[in-house]
């Protein structure tokens, strides 16, 4: 079967966002782009990775090439658009910069037995896992980053002795030898 290019440049929208209750929820990356939506599920530490990463890159652009990256675009505060079908979960994350358009790319591939699969950036051959591939501006990078961060900021609140997420039931904290904490 051929690999699927769900290719957007500068897309209406594209988020990251979540369904369920902290402690239970799905990340999805969502673009948008008029009728066309495609929603793809991934690990909440790819959102956190990816939101950090975007904002590394664009630091590093603004440095080596002298444009400003730091404004954000308009804050998207909205839900995930409905419905949200699974198109495929994310393995790899792919992002890049480009000079000639001055637009980030996003790339985020299906999950596979192999890293070894995954074709280069903006690489369209046949092969490969199939790819959600966003083109976009530095703002809207900005604007993504600052909601994917968010996103992820928005879960269960850490325990001040271990740092791992509060359950209101409590969890057992490896820095109380094992003791259950409460929220």
């Amino acid at each position: 079967m051929d690999r699927i290019v769900y290719l957007f440049d500068n897309p209406a929208r594209f988020i990251a966002g979540t369904v369920g209750e902290p402690g239970d929820r799905t990340f999805f990356l969502q673009a948008r782009d008029g009728l066309r939506l495609i929603s793809v599920s991934l690990e909440k530490e790819q959102v956190n990775l990816l939101g950090d990463r975007l904002n590394e890159l664009l630091d590093q652009v603004s440095i080596a090439e002298g444009i400003d990256t730091t404004e954000f675009g308009p804050a998207d505060l909205e839900p995930l658009d409905n419905p949200i079908d699974e198109e495929f979960r994310v393995g790899t994350l792919a992002l890049g910069w480009n000079s000639r358009s001055q637009q980030v790319i996003v790339e985020a591939h299906a999950q596979t037995e192999s890293f070894e699969e995954v074709p280069d950036l903006e690489e369209d051959s046949l092969d490969g896992p199939d790819v959600l591939r966003v083109r976009m501006d530095s703002m809207s990078a900005r604007a993504f980053a600052r909601r994917a961060l968010s996103v992820v900021a928005a879960g269960r609140p850490p325990c001040p002795l271990c740092d791992n997420p509060l359950d209101p039931r409590g969890h057992i904290c490896p820095r109380a030898n094992g003791y259950r904490r409460r929220g």
